[in-house]
């Protein structure tokens, strides 16, 4: 399969709807053979005009797209338009927000901002493998997202900032395999029972844990880890002793939060995560390169058995029309 190496490259090839068509062809069904979605049959008649396949199964929607299972389906905006926002977002260091895409694309902000969510979701990835182990080093912090007061209009100022410190804040913990990849999560609390439990659930006993000197972690020794502390009133780096992994990782995050998307609800913010985490684990590194276009097989690789419609990125799930 022909996959584009630049942005460039990307733009121009995908401006074919039959090079969208044979590219998705060959990401869904390797083999060659169009399969209908609702039934399996390879019983399929691909009708040109309309650009859809027609399968001979014996049920109700015998019509389907190439989008039908993905995270595109029932979409109205064309192959020719997604898989290049599938290439920024999955190639821009700092993301991409929805009006670089509404206005690069030719696509309505709302629409932007929707396909954006959906490309989230294809690179949300979860592994019930835990990190570390024996003879490996592993990082723990916490970070907190929110904005700044003193950036704030009066009017959000008053609704957003109750308190001094981080109350108003949403908390944002992480975990770093030294050497290998990251996990990021939204926690309600800081509190000991909260960290330790997401420590226990991601990472393998007898790992050594790195961490600052937070009350939370104190008990992890006992709990079958090897832990060590650096206490960042003192010093940041005590030998092999620091979290600056996870601090890279939280500048990263928040470059983008900050610099790109402005302002995120955090009701969101697990999605924002989920796509900087996809780019830290892709990232290319001295021993293993990543080129732009691996990313963005990657990615679409995902694209099958996903979906997310309006109403639940809104949160209107369940809702009574009014």
């Amino acid at each position: 399969m022909h996959t584009p190496a630049t942005l460039q490259e990307a733009i121009q090839y995908f401006a074919n709807f039959e090079n969208c068509r044979a590219f998705m062809v060959e990401l869904r069904w390797p083999n060659g053979t169009v399969q209908c979605p609702y039934c399996g049959s390879k019983k399929v008649t691909y009708l040109v005009k309309a650009r859809v396949y027609r399968c001979y199964g014996d049920h109700a929607k015998q019509k389907f797209s190439l989008k039908v299972g993905t995270i595109f389906e029932d979409s109205p905006i064309p192959l020719e338009k997604w898989l290049p926002a599938v290439w920024l977002l999955v190639n821009c260091k700092n993301g991409v927000s929805s009006y670089e895409i509404h206005r690069a694309l030719g696509v309505t902000q709302k629409s932007a901002w929707f396909m954006l969510q959906r490309i989230r979701l294809a690179v949300q990835t979860k592994s019930f493998l835990k990190l570390g182990g024996s003879g490996k080093q592993v990082e723990v912090d916490e970070t907190f997202i929110g904005g700044k007061a003193r950036n704030m209009h009066y009017g959000t100022h008053q609704r957003r900032i109750t308190a001094t410190g981080t109350k108003d804040k949403t908390t944002v913990f992480g975990i770093l395999e030294r050497g290998g990849k990251v996990r990021a999560m939204v926690i309600p609390t800081r509190r000991r029972h909260i960290v330790e439990a997401e420590i226990r659930a991601h990472v393998k006993a007898n790992s050594a844990i790195y961490s600052d000197n937070l009350a939370s972690y104190d008990m992890l020794k006992h709990r079958g880890f090897l832990h060590e502390v650096v206490d960042h009133a003192e010093q940041y780096v005590d030998g092999q002793v620091h979290t600056n992994g996870l601090e890279n990782f939280w500048s990263l995050l928040k470059r983008a939060l900050k610099g790109t998307y402005i302002s995120v609800e955090p009701f969101h913010l697990f999605r924002y995560l989920d796509e900087q985490m996809w780019r830290y684990n892709n990232r290319a590194t001295k021993e293993h390169f990543v080129g732009d276009g691996d990313r963005f097989r990657m990615a679409l690789s995902d694209i099958v058995g996903k979906r997310l419609t309006y109403k639940e990125v809104t949160g209107k799930v369940g809702q009574r029309a009014a």
